[in-house]
């Protein structure tokens, strides 16, 4: 079998999918990893993010790397690292205006102690040009859009060890204002602070502005989280008005974080908005984040004098639990967290995007008609979407995501609106009678119908699932969910990582073992309603010698089953892992050795193993993201050569693997960046290679599953 190259532009070609019967659509073109600008600090983050009048460099604040960093998108396709500037102190904020970056600074010696200043820097020199002392810990910076003014919302955060971290701590917060020359410099002398206690229901002595927003009248929105409450001020500082803003009775939540998605549950939540925008004079939006008491999991349309224009209630979480983003770790708390919002008009058509933080996906809506929006796409995202950016000019959108995890770094991404069908989703259960949740996705098998039947691993121990997908269809479909269980209930100590058809309509399962979690290595034979009809477990040869990094994929030929250990166990040579077979006649094992690729950072394992024809097919690939990934391909060896295997005790043969084709341009295909763990694969009559990837359970990653052909 002979398998072709793939270009960049082939492989956007492949994975594009009609998500939404549209003509334009937003897609991802790149992403930009933002340690490239500072390659030597062991953590960065970009949070909040502006770009200049001419669209051609982002702007965005670095809290860890105590830095204002600098993105040249002249090429978007090709975002380039331009420097930063370090002031002193934390970079909270920022908004360009011309080829100025305004940015709060963060100098405060403790809570009871808050300070800060304003910073202007000229982009083009990565220079401070002017400074202006502020009454307190500066949090969301806003440039009116005639450049007149300024406003920073001065938050003077509460110390959540203190108090059962409630509101209220002095000092009180505010709003700080300050007038632009017609060059876009601060003139400090004409600063003014607003007053804003004695107006919210809660903690009216203590109010923490958390966002700000000013609208072409020179109205400033103001959310403050905490109160659960928003102001408008004029641009003098006068309260307009304000109001609650109030809560949200909401159905079909998941509230228990017990390795399991159940969406059965009523609650009654104040919204505690985060990010607000002006989407025009008279109405605002508002990203519903929670923090002390709730968090209404979805976002919000106010009129500016307080009344409910457009309430999204559970409509957005259930999008993202239905493409695989939703975080079960996060279900006790606020679930998806929508913490970011911000508006933008692209080809005369008004959008409202709405990221998620803890699902790293962002909604974006079409909102021409304020009362009724339409959600016409979602798009990935890195780790925890912090900042946007809408460049219509030039029809771009950016997201600055700022979690720095041990794996994945913190990128920006840049979208496009282009025509062309949406890429993103690969795979959905939207289709299906009832709301199913899903993720860390990990072996495949594909069926003579063509229906491929996925589990998930671990992460969901308490609702072990096999998963049919309908490949036919883009995106791909889920159209089932046969729930694994021992005498009627979900059946626990498992960690499916693999998966093959038995040939009656019933499954075979590998079980990944954790020996310190009395989880055990074992095969699972499960009938096609998902009862687990019977088992293997490891003889006392391999339970001797057995890892925790076991097994990673099964696959039958007629009464053998082949199964890929991952990583090598206690018996076997440095970069070797072993492939087990077992007879389901003679009820033997045997064994054979694979030879893995050598890595200097890392290492590299099997994550799947399928027969197809007269061969064995391997997923190989180290545990690495981003630009530091070397290794995802497939491999595979004849069949033939597995007649070298030889019984447990024996000194196994090695295989000699043969390249089938590299995944890194298939991964990066997309505009993201790579992820490491690539473990399903299925193979169809025809040759046509199914990959998938496992997104952990959204628990320190993007969320993102990517699952794409690759033609013979």
């Amino acid at each position: 079998m002979i398998f072709r190259s793939l270009t960049l532009a082939s492989a956007i070609a492949m994975f594009a999918v009609p998500t939404f019967a549209q003509e334009m659509n937003f897609n991802r073109i790149a992403s930009f990893q933002v340690a490239e600008n500072l390659p030597d600090a062991e953590e960065t983050s970009s949070e909040i993010i502006d770009a200049t009048a001419d669209g051609m460099t982002l702007v965005y604040t670095d809290s860890p790397g105590n830095s204002i960093g600098f993105i040249d998108i002249a090429d978007p396709r090709n975002p380039k690292a331009a420097g930063v500037f370090m002031p002193a102190g934390e970079p909270t904020s920022v908004s360009v205006i011309g080829n100025f970056a305004i940015a709060g600074v963060n100098t405060s010696k403790s809570y009871t102690q808050p300070s800060g200043y304003l910073v202007e820097v000229d982009v083009r020199t990565r220079t401070e040009v002017g400074r202006c002392t502020l009454p307190g810990q500066p949090d969301s910076v806003d440039i009116a859009p005639d450049g007149s003014f300024l406003a920073v919302a001065i938050e003077n955060e509460r110390d959540e060890d203190l108090g059962n971290g409630r509101v209220g701590q002095l000092p009180a917060g505010s709003v700080f204002m300050v007038d632009l020359t017609a060059e876009g410099r601060v003139a400090c002398d004409t600063a003014r602070v607003a007053d804003i206690t004695g107006l919210a229901d809660i903690a009216p002595q203590d109010p923490e502005p958390e966002f700000v927003s000013i609208n072409a009248k020179n109205e400033v929105a103001v959310s403050l989280q905490e109160n659960n409450h928003i102001i408008v001020l004029s641009s003098d500082g006068t309260v307009i008005n304000h109001f609650s803003a109030g809560e949200v009775t909401l159905e079909g939540v998941d509230t228990d974080e017990e390795g399991a998605l159940v969406f059965a549950k009523t609650i009654t939540v104040p919204r505690e908005p985060d990010s607000i925008v002006w989407i025009d004079n008279t109405h605002i939006a508002t990203a519903n984040e929670g923090d002390m008491d709730g968090g209404s999991r979805g976002w919000t349309i106010f009129s500016k004098t307080g009344d409910i224009i457009y309430e999204s209630g559970m409509s957005f979480e259930h999008a993202i639990i239905s493409l695989g983003h939703y975080p079960e770790k996060r279900s006790g708390n606020k679930g998806v967290e929508p913490e970011s919002v911000t508006y933008g008009v692209y080809d005369n058509t008004h959008f409202v995007f709405v990221g998620a933080e803890r699902s790293s996906i962002v909604g974006v809506y079409d909102v021409t008609n304020p009362a009724v929006p339409m959600l016409r796409q979602m798009l990935p995202s890195g780790i925890g979407p912090e900042g946007f950016v809408t460049i219509p000019e030039r029809n771009l959108l950016i997201s600055a995501n700022e979690v720095d995890d041990e794996g994945p770094r913190s990128h920006v991404m840049v979208f496009e609106y282009q025509s062309a069908k949406a890429v993103y989703p690969h795979l959905t259960s939207a289709g299906m009678e009832e709301l199913t949740g899903w993720g860390a996705i990990s072996g495949q098998v594909m069926a003579k119908d063509g229906m491929i039947y996925a589990v998930s691993d671990s992460f969901y121990a308490m609702q072990p699932t096999i998963f049919q997908i309908d490949v036919s269809q883009t995106p791909a479909q889920i159209v089932d969910a046969i729930r694994v269980t021992r005498a009627g209930q979900p059946a626990q100590l498992l960690d499916m990582e693999g998966i093959a058809m038995d040939g009656n309509g019933g499954f075979w399962i590998a079980s990944e073992g954790r020996p310190d979690r009395l989880v055990p290595h074992a095969l699972y034979h499960v009938g096609p309603d998902g009862e687990i009809a019977d088992y293997v477990p490891l003889p006392d040869t391999l339970r001797a010698v057995e890892k925790r990094h076991g097994f990673e994929g099964i696959t039958r030929v007629g009464n053998m089953l082949y199964v890929a250990v991952q990583r090598p166990w206690k018996d076997d040579p440095d970069h070797h892992a072993k492939v087990l077979g077992y007879n389901l006649k003679t009820k033997k094992w045997s064994v054979i050795h694979y030879p893995l690729t050598q890595v200097t950072t890392g290492w590299v394992g099997l994550s799947e193993i399928v027969a197809h024809n007269d061969h064995l097919y391997f997923i190989e690939r180290d545990n690495q993201h981003d630009q530091r990934s070397v290794t995802k391909q497939i491999t595979r060896v004849s069949m033939d050569a597995m007649n070298a295997m030889v019984a447990l005790g024996e000194t196994p043969a090695v295989l000699d693997p043969e390249f089938v084709v590299d995944l890194l341009p298939y991964l990066t295909s997309t505009g993201g960046y790579v992820l490491d763990k690539v473990e399903g694969l299925a193979i169809a009559e025809d040759g046509t290679l199914w990959v998938s990837t496992d997104n952990d359970g959204v628990d320190g990653h993007s969320g993102e599953t990517m699952l794409f052909s690759v033609q013979p």
